[in-house]
């Protein structure tokens, strides 16, 4: 039964939040009380909220409304669409509440948060480690398992996290979704991008711990402190010889492939 309040019509008895309508009220009634009445036409999957079936039946058609006004990918949530059209124009609507940093995605703007809090709410079912995210959380539990649920779709290679798979498929693709903001150069990750953008802006945001050199690219940085520590951690598989660069590593590895097949040859005659 609903409780009219005023300035609101109607309030739910289970948790006392507030509705306009009697149709959104009733939606919300059926996430307290578990009934489903929306069936998926494909599965039969139950939904309690319309728009949530809809949005189910769309991974069975393919069905993708919602076009990118930027680009004209289509996807099949709205969410989803306005998230992506955030990666053109760059806008981030979503403020952390401890240091005021940015964010274009309130998902990455709550994990952030959670680098101040300390807080970290996931619990790992095999090792029991804890997790900021639901999604590391998730990712780190596949580790234990093995699981790949997510399949490429034009070479059906597995991985064990989406945005590993999104990342595989722009090789078929050839799709760049990343716009440099200063030349419009267009890239198919987002870390490219920003890596290029600061050839730009002269930004050079990592620094060696070792000489306070800096550098614009973290991958440098890393290499330039292994001349600081002598650390070799490419090994060769052939010998065990250990390497500094990957290069190094490479070069080295080809030498090993010219003995062996000489020694093949010779074997032979």
């Amino acid at each position: 039964m609903a409780t009219k309040t005023q300035g609101k019509a109607y309030e739910c008895k289970h948790c006392g939040q507030l509705f306009d309508g009697l149709s959104a009220f009733k939606e919300h009634g059926r996430t307290h009380t578990e009934v489903n009445p929306f069936t998926c036409r494909h599965c039969k999957m139950c939904f309690s909220q319309l728009g949530n079936c809809k949005q189910h039946e769309r991974t069975h058609t393919g069905e993708k409304p919602y076009p990118c006004q930027y680009c004209k990918k289509g996807f099949s949530q709205l969410g989803n669409c306005k998230a992506h059209e955030r990666t053109h124009t760059r806008d981030k609507p979503y403020t952390c509440k401890h240091c005021n940093k940015c964010f274009s995605q309130l998902g990455n703007c709550k994990k952030h948060e959670q680098i101040h809090t300390g807080e970290k709410p996931y619990t790992r079912q095999y090792c029991k480690k804890c997790s900021s995210s639901s999604s590391n959380c998730r990712n780190h539990e596949q580790t234990h398992t093995g699981e790949k649920p997510y399949t490429c779709h034009y070479c059906k290679t597995c991985f064990s996290q989406f945005g590993n798979c999104q990342q595989h498929e722009r090789t078929h693709t050839g799709e760049k979704p990343y716009t440099c903001k200063h030349c419009n150069k267009c890239f198919s990750q987002l870390t490219h991008c920003k890596q290029h953008e600061r050839i730009h802006t002269g930004e050079k945001p990592y620094t060696c711990q070792y000489c306070e050199k800096r550098f614009n690219d973290l991958s440098n940085c890393k290499r330039h402190e292994r001349t600081h520590t002598g650390e070799k951690p490419y090994t060769c598989q052939y010998c065990k010889e250990c390497f500094s660069w990957p290069s190094s590593l490479k070069r080295h590895e080809e030498k090993h492939a010219i003995d062996n097949s000489l020694k093949d040859k010779q074997h032979c005659q």
